[in-house]
């Protein structure tokens, strides 16, 4: 089966209301690939079981951990290894950011907030 190329910056302008609203991309093997624009600061959190991946599609970004940020701009990629505490947090207005975690994977990790999202919604080709 062949499925539609999708523009991943204007399918976000077009379908992304909120900040750290994550959007499935697409399904890979047992993992996502998820979208979202970040905002001023997310919750520390870790996942104790899944790496997460970041790749900054435009904007910049910092991703937090106790002993210091890590800064990112567009095309910069950065692996958080399972169980290491972090807080993603925009460091331009809405940079988007593409994720790759397994499907199981909940977006506040170990901790449930109101920036928890369960059930992340589709992205669709346009």
């Amino acid at each position: 089966m062949r499925t539609k190329k999708v523009n991943i910056e204007n399918a976000a302008k077009a379908q992304i209301t909120e900040v750290f609203d994550p959007h499935i991309v697409a399904d890979v093997n047992e993992s996502q690939v998820k979208v979202a624009y970040f905002g001023a600061e997310f919750d520390w959190h870790s996942h104790p079981n899944e790496d997460e991946a970041f790749f900054v599609v435009s904007g910049r970004i910092a991703i937090d951990f106790r002993d210091g940020p890590v800064e990112m701009g567009a095309g910069d990629f950065l692996l958080v290894s399972k169980g290491v505490e972090h807080r993603p947090r925009a460091l331009s207005d809405r940079p988007l950011v593409m994720m790759f975690e397994p499907a199981s994977t909940l977006n506040t990790g170990d901790r449930a907030s109101n920036l928890t999202v369960a059930r992340p919604k589709r992205l669709s080709a346009g």
